[in-house]
């Protein structure tokens, strides 16, 4: 090595504390970093050849230790859920930026096997600022080549809990490199042990990243090791194939085995990433435009078609037509159905029954269905949503209060307000709260909350219409917080969610927070849209999803800078924290 190691730690969202190396550069003037994420099982040292190999003299490398692996704590090869360590990956961006003043725009990210899955799902689920992502040989779907494996890990999983199984693949299998090989094998660092929680979350986020990769728009160069006994390559080029960035590339290496940066002619695949880093470095960073992604684009086609009615006798028009039937029937037992039925299932009463998440019906059975429509992922997801807003909405009002800033809050679409209201029986108590909301049924139950948790002093609800710039911006007090929550998604018209998003820039003052929800992926969007009914006027609810690089668009539009973010393990709901910039 011609370059010092340097040894460190982070301490991640949850409090753990994870290990890291830090080779700083040795070039007359530091021009950006390459970040690496080793494969399963292995560690962050196993990557250190890379930093002479790639022969950027002018970057920061970093390599980190996932927690359960190599020096990092935890049990070996686990993770409380994988959506957890995809936060990992967003907690040590951000303690680069911060600890070594490494803009995101300035970083590289190269990763491999299931490292390469990492920083898949992170950069769908939170639309880093990246410069540039090199995957080798993502482990998109492992060869699992016991029959009906994953099924059968699913079945045990449920029957017994968690477990762990270990690694059958052996050195000779990854590389043809004979010392990469030894080095494998005598590593103390390396585990056999993956966690069942972890492999089966693997598939299930592979699956959805591979499937809308289309969300992803950093430059990324693609690296498949042709002769990989670990790893399917079919899915790597779907992937590949849907990638929605125009500057994208793949190679496909003959020979090489699933080790691709510690194969024996590893030369081949270190000459490509470096090329095409120093290309992405010698240009100014740039993203493609999403903003009018509600007229082209694959979200727009994707709602399009499901506006599209069905033949009635065509099998899945019949299928829907049966599933509507059914939900009819239930809505005769399930209060949560029937009320859906009666306001709308996207409506301020029907998330504030979801909210509550305590089942009500006719009898046993009508609980019964109720329960099992109320732990409907996406309902479970909204659950996750309103807590993340909490959490934000309480990190804001900390932050002003630690300023010296007045405390005002306003939410533009609030429903019943129970998000808000919850929120704020923690933390700093506001000096004033507004709540607003189109349905004047919302106005009045939401005022009978705000009485029912004895905040009618500093809190008032009123009827407002969330796109109407001028109102907003008339608001007084005038908020240091604002929070729209779970309204853009359900219209798809990005002219009027901006122009909702200016009204809100024209009512907080430069240094005051906004919270706002996206809904960047949802596994069930064609059931709502078939089966499930809007509040306007009982029409199909559907829905056109914003990948959360369009969502950030949009609010950066409007004058705000995201500086966190929060998404559910399923991956489909997001809630973002916005500070005002000055004008």
């Amino acid at each position: 090595m011609t370059r010092s190691c340097q040894e460190h730690q982070f301490t991640t969202h949850d409090g753990q504390s994870l290990f890291y190396r830090r080779w700083p550069a040795t070039g007359p003037q530091r021009r950006g970093a390459v970040v690496m994420f080793h494969r399963g099982h292995e560690h962050g040292g196993r990557m250190e050849h890379l930093v002479d190999e790639l022969g950027l003299s002018d970057f920061d490398f970093y390599a980190w230790d996932a927690r359960g692996h190599g020096r990092s704590p935890g049990p070996r090869g686990y993770s409380p859920s994988f959506a957890h360590s995809v936060r990992d990956v967003q907690t040590f961006i951000h303690h680069l930026r911060d600890q070594w003043q490494v803009a995101e725009e300035d970083m590289a990210v190269l990763a491999q096997s299931v490292g390469a899955v990492l920083v898949s799902t992170w950069a769908h689920d939170y639309a880093p600022r990246v410069r540039c992502l090199v995957l080798a040989s993502p482990a998109f779907k492992v060869k699992l080549y016991v029959p009906f494996a994953r099924p059968g890990l699913a079945l045990q999983q449920k029957l017994r809990g968690n477990f762990f199984v270990n690694s059958y693949v052996k050195a000779k299998y990854l590389t043809h490199d004979r010392q990469r090989q030894a080095s494998y094998d005598s590593d103390p660092l390396i585990s056999r042990p993956i966690s069942v929680n972890i492999l089966l979350a693997l598939y299930e986020a592979a699956e959805r990243v591979v499937a809308d990769a289309q969300a992803i728009t950093i430059p990324t160069q693609l690296l498949i090791s042709g002769a990989d006994w670990v790893v399917h390559h079919g899915p790597q080029h779907d992937f590949f194939a849907r990638l929605g960035t125009p500057v994208k590339e793949k190679h496909v290496l003959p020979g090489f085995y699933h080790d691709t940066f510690g194969e024996k002619d590893r030369k081949i695949a270190t000459d490509l990433a470096r090329e095409f880093i120093l290309r992405q470095f010698s240009q100014a960073w740039a993203r493609p435009d999403l903003r009018q992604s509600h007229r082209q684009g694959p979200t727009f086609e994707e709602s399009r078609q499901l506006s599209a009615p069905l033949p009635a006798l065509s099998p899945k028009g019949l299928y829907w037509a049966g599933y509507r039937a059914n939900m009819k029937l239930g809505g005769l037992l399930s209060k949560g159905v029937a009320l859906g039925h009666r306001t709308g299932f996207d409506s301020g009463s029907t998330l504030d029954y979801v909210y509550r998440n305590t089942s009500e019906g006719v009898g046993p059975l009508g609980r019964a269905i109720d329960r099992q429509y109320l732990d409907a992922i996406g309902w479970k997801g909204i659950r996750q949503r309103k807590l993340h807003v909490e959490e934000l909405l309480r990190t804001a009002l900390a932050r002003l209060q630690a300023e010296g800033q007045p405390l005002h809050v306003l939410d533009i679409a609030a429903g019943h307000g129970r998000y808000v209201l919850e929120a704020l029986g923690q933390g700093p108590r506001p000096h004033s709260i507004l709540l607003r909301d189109y349905s004047e049924l919302n106005v009045q139950q939401g005022t009978a909350l705000i009485a029912d948790k004895g905040l009618a002093d500093i809190a008032r609800f009123v009827q407002g219409d969330a796109f109407d710039r001028a109102s907003l911006a008339a608001v007084t007090p005038r908020p240091t917080v604002g929070i729209v929550s779970g309204l853009y998604e359900l219209f798809p018209d990005n002219d009027a969610v901006a122009t909702s998003l200016a009204g809100l820039a024209d009512a907080i003052a430069p240094g005051g927070y906004l919270v706002y929800t996206g809904q960047p992926w949802h596994p069930q969007l064609e059931l709502i849209a078939r089966a499930l009914t809007s509040h306007r006027g009982g029409q199909a609810w559907v829905m056109r999803r914003r990948t959360q690089a369009e969502m950030d668009q949009l609010v950066a539009e409007a004058g705000f800078e995201k500086i966190e973010q929060r998404i559910d393990q399923w991956g489909i709901f997001t809630v973002s924290l916005a500070r005002r910039k000055a004008a």
